[in-house]
C-alpha cells in the first residue's frame, strides 16, 4: 500500500500566500490611493509620499488571512487576533445572563485586545447557533481599560453549541474604532473560526467562558482568530505560564 492510500500519512508543503483585502475594506484602500494620488501629481511628494505609507496600512489593517481552525465540540477558539490583557471572574452581561444564556453565575472573561496593527476580523469560537445578537450604544473610551466592558459602544453574540454549551463574546469598540461591523444575526448556523465581523481601527473582544471552564491561555499571550485554543469545555483546571 502507497503513502497515497493513506491519507494520515500524506504531508502537504503549506505555502505563505499574501493576505487578501477584505470587501469591507476595499473601498477605504481605494479612497486613500486616490487621495496619496492626487498629492503625489497634483500637490505636493512631500505630503503624497507619506499618503502611500498611510494607505499601504489601511489595506494591512482590512487583511483578511486564511486560518486553519482545530476541530473539536470540547474546544473553544480565540475570535480575535490580539494581546490577553485581563483574565477575570466576572458577572455575565445583562444582554447575555439568565436561563436562556450563560446564566447568572460568576464567569471566566478573557479580554483580548486588538491594537492598529492587528487584524481586525472577528471569528466564532464555537460552531453553533446564534441564540442572540445585542448592539448597545456607548462611548469610545480606551479599550484596554477594565470599564470599557461596561462603557464602550459594544455588541454581544451568544452561540449555542453541542451539548447546549453557551459561549458569549462581545466587540467593544476603542478609542480609535467607530464602527463595528456584524455580519451574522439571530439565528443564523456558524462555524468554529468562521468570519462573524470586524470592528475598525482598534478594539477589544471579551469572551464569556461557561461555568466551570477556566482559561488555556495567559496574560500577556497572543491569540490568533480562528487557530489559538482558548478553552476547553468543563477543564477548569488553569495553566501557568512565564513571561520570557
Amino acid at each position: 500500500m502507497t503513502s497515497l492510500e493513506k491519507p494520515d500519512l500524506v504531508t502537504t508543503n503549506v505555502r505563505w500566500r499574501w493576505p487578501s483585502v477584505h470587501p469591507e475594506g476595499r473601498k477605504f484602500v481605494v479612497i486613500a490611493a486616490a487621495v496619496a494620488l492626487a498629492f503625489l501629481l497634483f500637490i505636493s511628494d512631500e505630503i503624497g509620499w507619506p499618503l502611500i505609507g498611510i494607505t499601504i496600512w489601511v489595506a494591512a489593517f482590512f487583511r483578511d488571512p486564511v486560518r486553519t481552525t482545530p476541530k473539536g465540540d470540547d474546544l473553544v477558539i480565540a475570535p480575535a487576533d490580539g494581546l490577553v490583557t485581563m483574565i477575570a471572574s466576572v458577572m455575565p452581561p445583562p444582554e447575555l445572563a439568565g436561563e436562556e444564556g450563560l446564566g447568572d453565575a460568576p464567569v471566566t472573561r478573557v479580554s483580548i485586545f486588538m491594537s492598529v496593527f492587528d487584524v481586525h476580523i472577528n471569528r466564532s469560537p464555537i460552531t453553533g447557533r446564534v441564540a442572540r445578537v445585542a448592539y448597545i450604544a456607548g462611548k469610545f473610551l480606551n479599550a484596554d481599560l477594565d470599564k470599557a466592558s461596561e462603557d464602550n459602544e459594544r455588541q454581544h453574540f451568544l452561540v449555542q453549541g453541542a451539548g447546549n454549551v453557551r459561549i458569549g463574546f462581545t466587540q467593544i469598540a476603542g478609542l480609535v474604532a467607530r464602527r463595528i461591523v456584524p455580519w451574522v444575526k439571530a439565528g443564523d448556523m456558524v462555524a468554529a473560526g468562521q468570519r462573524v465581523g470586524l470592528i475598525r481601527f482598534g478594539s477589544r473582544v471579551d469572551v464569556y467562558l461557561p461555568e466551570g471552564t477556566s482559561s488555556q491561555v495567559l496574560l500577556g499571550q497572543r491569540t490568533i482568530a480562528g487557530e489559538t485554543i482558548i478553552a476547553r469545555i468543563g477543564q477548569s483546571q488553569a495553566i501557568e505560564g512565564v513571561a520570557q
